[in-house]
Parts: C-alpha cells; sequence; structure tokens
C-alpha cells in the first residue's frame, strides 16, 4: 500500500473503539475490585491514587493513578464499577486492522516486552514510548500509512521524566523481573559511567531495550545514568531535546495482541523531533543509516499531517523548537536542507501557512517566500 494514502473511514472509527476499549480494559486489569479510588491534594494540584487494603497488619497500599484534571482518567474512575474487559473483541478489532487496513503490528518481541510494561505500570506512571515502536502507532493516529521502510527496529525505547519519576511515589516491580517474565534471556547492560546502575537491558536474540530521561542539567550529565525511583530499579540515560518530545504525550494503541494502550508523543513533536536530531548524529557506528531513518520518519509524518490538513500543528511545534535558540534552529536548518527541493519547498509553504494561522510572520522562522534564480538575476528597484 503506497504511503500517505488515507486510511478508509470505517477502519479510523474502529481504531478509535480500540482505543476506547483498551483504556477501559487497563482500569479493569490494574485495579482490583476490592479497591478503591482517591483524590490526593500535592502541591496544589489533585491527583488520583488507589488504595487496596494490606493482606496483612491492616492499612492501605496506595498506588498512582493520574491527575484528576485528565478527563479520560476521571471519567473511568468514576465509572469503574461499570467496566468491562472484552478482550476477544479488542483482538478481533487488532486482527481487522492489520490484515484488512494494512496497519502495521509490532516485532512480537516489542509487542510483548511494551505490554510488559504496560502491565507493570510504566505508561500509568505517565511514561511515554518513544522511538522507532512508537512511529509505528501513528498510522492509525492520523488516519493515513506511513513509509513501511522507517518501521523495523530492534529497539524499545521508554523516556519518563525525572521530576515525574521522583514526584510520583510509586514504583513498577524491578525491571529485570519484568523483562524475563517477556524473555527469560535479558541481563541487564552496566552502564559505562557507572556499573552499580543499568538504563539498558539486552535479550539474547540482541533485543535492545532503554530507558531515557531529559537532560535538564549541565553537559557534564551527559552520558551519566540518572536514578529513576518510579522505574523498578532501573536508571535513565539523560538526553538533550528530549523534554521537548515527550511533553503533552497522546494516547495511543499499539496492534500488538488485544491491543497496548501507550502513551507517546503526538505526531507534530515526534517530526519536528527527528528533524532536530537527525541532522546531529555525529558519534554512532551507524550514524548514517540512523539519521536517514529519523528524517525519512520525519517526512512522512510531515506529509500525512499536511495531507489532513494540520499545517497549524506542525508549525505550532516547529515554531515552538526553533524559539527554544541557536542550536535548535541549525539543526532544523541543516536537517530540512538534506531533502529534495520540492520536498523543502513544500515543507516551507505548509509551515508559512501554518505559522501565519497562529498569528505570527513566517519570515521570523526563515519561512519567507525565497526568490527564484530568474528573480534574483534581475536588478532591485532602488
Amino acid at each position: 500500500m503506497p504511503a500517505n494514502q488515507a486510511l478508509d473511514i470505517t477502519y479510523q472509527t474502529l481504531y478509535s473503539e480500540l482505543v476506547q476499549r483498551s483504556l477501559d480494559e487497563s482500569f479493569t486489569s490494574e485495579f482490583s475490585s476490592n479497591g478503591r479510588f482517591v483524590a490526593v491534594e500535592v502541591k496544589g494540584k489533585k491527583y488520583w491514587y488507589f488504595d487496596t487494603p494490606k493482606p496483612e497488619g491492616g492499612g492501605q497500599d496506595r498506588r498512582y493513578v493520574g491527575p484528576v484534571n485528565d478527563p479520560e482518567i476521571t471519567k473511568r474512575v468514576e465509572a469503574f464499577k461499570d467496566l468491562k474487559a472484552d478482550l476477544k473483541g479488542r483482538r478481533r478489532l487488532v486482527s481487522t486492522l492489520v490484515r484488512e487496513a494494512y496497519l502495521p503490528r509490532p516485532l512480537p518481541i516489542a509487542g510483548q516486552v511494551v505490554e510488559g510494561l504496560a502491565k507493570a505500570g510504566f505508561f500509568r506512571l505517565r511514561g511515554v514510548l518513544v522511538g522507532t515502536v512508537a512511529y509505528q502507532c501513528y498510522a492509525a493516529v492520523l488516519g493515513r500509512r506511513l513509509e513501511a521502510a522507517a518501521m523495523q527496529t530492534g529497539d524499545a525505547h521508554f523516556a519518563q521524566f525525572h521530576e515525574i519519576s521522583v514526584a510520583i511515589k510509586d514504583s513498577m516491580p524491578p525491571i529485570l523481573d519484568v523483562l524475563r517474565q517477556v524473555d527469560p534471556t535479558f541481563r541487564e547492560v552496566p552502564s559505562q559511567a557507572d556499573g552499580r546502575v543499568s538504563t539498558r537491558f539486552v535479550s539474547r536474540g540482541n533485543f535492545n531495550v532503554e530507558f531515557l530521561t531529559p537532560n535538564q542539567w549541565s553537559d557534564d550529565q551527559a552520558g551519566k545514568p540518572v536514578p529513576m525511583p518510579a522505574l523498578g530499579g532501573a536508571a535513565a540515560s539523560p538526553l538533550r531535546f528530549l523534554d521537548y518530545l515527550i511533553y503533552h504525550p497522546i494516547r495511543a494503541v499499539l496492534l500488538h495482541g488485544a491491543g497496548v494502550p501507550v502513551l507517546v508523543p503526538s505526531p507534530e513533536r515526534y517530526a519536528v523531533h527527528k528533524l532536530i536530531v537527525g541532522s546531529r548524529r555525529k558519534e554512532d557506528r551507524d550514524a548514517t543509516a540512523k539519521s536517514a531513518k529519523d528524517r525519512l520518519q520525519a517526512r512522512s509524518i510531515i506529509e500525512a499531517m499536511t495531507a489532513n490538513r494540520q499545517h497549524a500543528d506542525i508549525a505550532s511545534a516547529f515554531t515552538e523548537a526553533w524559539n527554544r535558540g541557536d542550536q535548535w534552529r541549525a539543526a532544523i536548518r541543516t536537517s530540512i536542507a538534506t531533502y529534495d527541493d520540492d520536498f523543502q519547498s513544500s515543507l516551507r509553504t505548509e509551515l508559512a501557512k501554518g505559522v501565519a494561522e497562529l498569528g505570527s510572520d513566517p519570515a521570523g522562522y526563515d519561512l519567507a517566500e525565497r526568490l527564484t534564480d530568474g528573480e534574483a538575476s534581475q536588478p532591485r528597484p532602488k
């Protein structure tokens, strides 16, 4: 199926139903009927927690659920007793979307890892799936096919803000135990900077799982693992630009099994972030291939969103990145310059329309209309 082809509205509707059912099911599976939800105020904001009686000695075990002001979570909290899992129905939906709509399904090991971490509470604890496995979700989210060549991966990347990991006062089970339930051959890869902790785990089949966090400290922190209290003993690698990527993630479903509800970056942030990192890979052994893949993913999402007339969404993400400083602007300029002339022209046109729609001047973002060679050779009026 060609990239950028719109999905039939029937399949878009089925996917929306799957998202709804999957989130419903995540509540029924994660929270037992003998517990109760409570709203707790922390630093002036209210959050839902789930209390269950301790098996011995009285008292309550408390688990973090999410912000009270998230309408999707609060709606399900209020209707908790009425929710029913529909596993077989969701499996049929996933099968239809994969076999009839030709939407991408992750490799079995990738789907199993994401599902294992989901059941262990990673997304409940406001973690975000990033990287190519997240990219596999966007065709359904956008209702358009994306470049299949950019779907292949042997890695799964998971990100969380450090301050969230500290603040929520809850944790997943030990990460290595969770991964070994998927594949007993998973092992820790000790950090080169601090061998006492691990940010990466690898199976005998060489499938990599890595945890990341935004580097919001000095450049000295680069490469040094950051302790993450919510991640079951795992640390995370600090990365620049990641705070931009995982801010305000969206809900999606990975088409594995009966559907795995996940949080992924918004597609416009994902695309702009790939423009940035695609121009900055300089030290990886396979930097050229990774850079090409980054830029292919960015282009595919941008073309899909352009076809959906979502130019203002792309422009909003673009201008936020552009306004963050010289390093960001240089990376974006460098990456855009690597594309063919037709895509560059289309991208600038759509971004200019979006920027203008947002009430800003496109000229302030290098988006002013450029002169053709013929026009440039004509003497300018004095």
